[in-house]
């Protein structure tokens, strides 16, 4: 989801919610406590540069129940970041805290921000020599090999 989504959606909202992956919520007396402009200067595995960049939010979740963060609150944060650090209209991933920092993609259901599993991928996949598709293997052969016998001595 890019800026540009998160202020339209904040601007409908009255209250913000966070989903995790696994369902729960993140609870209600978090803090967004960075908005950031995060840019990743690299060299894949294949020896190409590249540069990303992303705009973004770290949530905290402190022990502080008296306030909830309002979303037109965010929506000024997201704005002042904008103007002060030159944020563009750039992917969004939230970090939030648990068994380490964790890094997530963001999408909405209609009335919560999904925090979404991110994964490590190769960029250079044409290049490694990965194929795109696993091989298949006929079961038909190993099932009739020796190796694969009882007492065979394989396992």
């Amino acid at each position: 989801m890019k800026v540009s989504e998160v202020k339209s959606i904040l601007n409908k909202l009255e209250t913000i919610a966070f989903k995790l992956p696994n369902g729960e919520l993140v609870p209600w007396h978090f803090h967004v406590t960075e908005v950031g402009k995060v840019n990743k200067h690299f060299i894949d595995c294949g020896g190409t540069a590249r540069k990303e960049e992303v705009v973004n939010f770290q949530l905290w979740n402190a022990n502080d129940y008296d306030h909830r963060l309002h979303p037109k609150k965010l929506l000024q944060i997201i704005e002042l970041s904008e103007k002060t650090l030159g944020i563009e209209d750039s992917e969004v991933e939230v970090e939030y805290q648990g068994q380490t920092i964790q890094k997530f993609g963001l999408g909405f259901d209609g009335s919560n921000f999904l925090l979404t599993s991110k994964y490590t991928n190769c960029l250079a996949k044409d290049k490694c020599g990965i194929p795109t598709e696993k091989p298949k293997v006929k079961l038909s052969s190993i099932q009739n090999s020796d190796c694969c016998k009882p007492n065979s001595g394989c396992c």
